[in-house]
C-alpha cells in the first residue's frame, strides 16, 4: 500500500503539504472520494488532480479511454472541459510527452505521482 495513503496518516500533496479534494462533480478518485490518492490496488495510479481540457477528453478518447460518454450504471455522467478528475500518472506523463495534457491542481496531486512525473514537469503543467 502506498504510505501517503494509510489510514493511519493523512495523504501528502506533491508539495509535501495535506492533500486537497481534487473534485465531487462529478465526484473523482480511486476511492470515489474526491481525492486523488491511490494504493497497491490502483494499477492506474489515479493520482493526479487535472482541470481537464477539450483536447485532453479528445486525447484519451483517442487512446482508448472515452471520458466524455456518461455511464448511468457507474453514477458517471462524463466530463467536460473545466471539470477536475484524477487522471493516472502514467496516462498524464503520456500526454503530456504527446502535447495533450491538462493543467495540473499540485495540492491535489498525491505525492506518489512524483515516483513517475518529476516535480518540474508537474510545476510547469500548474494550472
Amino acid at each position: 500500500m502506498n504510505p501517503s495513503s494509510s489510514p493511519n496518516k493523512p495523504a501528502l500533496n506533491v508539495l509535501g503539504d495535506a492533500l486537497v479534494i481534487c473534485g465531487c462533480q462529478p465526484m473523482t478518485g480511486w476511492h470515489r472520494d474526491g481525492y486523488c490518492r491511490t494504493n497497491a490496488s490502483d494499477l492506474g495510479r489515479h493520482s493526479v488532480c487535472c482541470v481537464v481540457t477539450e483536447a485532453f477528453l479528445s486525447y484519451s478518447q483517442a487512446q482508448g479511454n472515452d471520458l466524455t460518454t456518461p455511464a448511468p450504471a457507474y453514477e458517471f455522467p462524463g466530463l467536460k472541459p473545466g471539470d477536475h478528475w484524477c487522471v493516472c500518472a502514467p496516462r498524464w506523463l503520456e500526454a503530456h510527452e504527446d502535447g495533450m495534457a491538462p493543467p495540473v491542481r499540485l495540492e491535489s496531486t498525491e505525492i506518489s505521482t512524483l515516483e513517475v512525473i518529476p516535480l518540474a514537469l508537474l510545476q510547469a503543467s500548474a494550472a
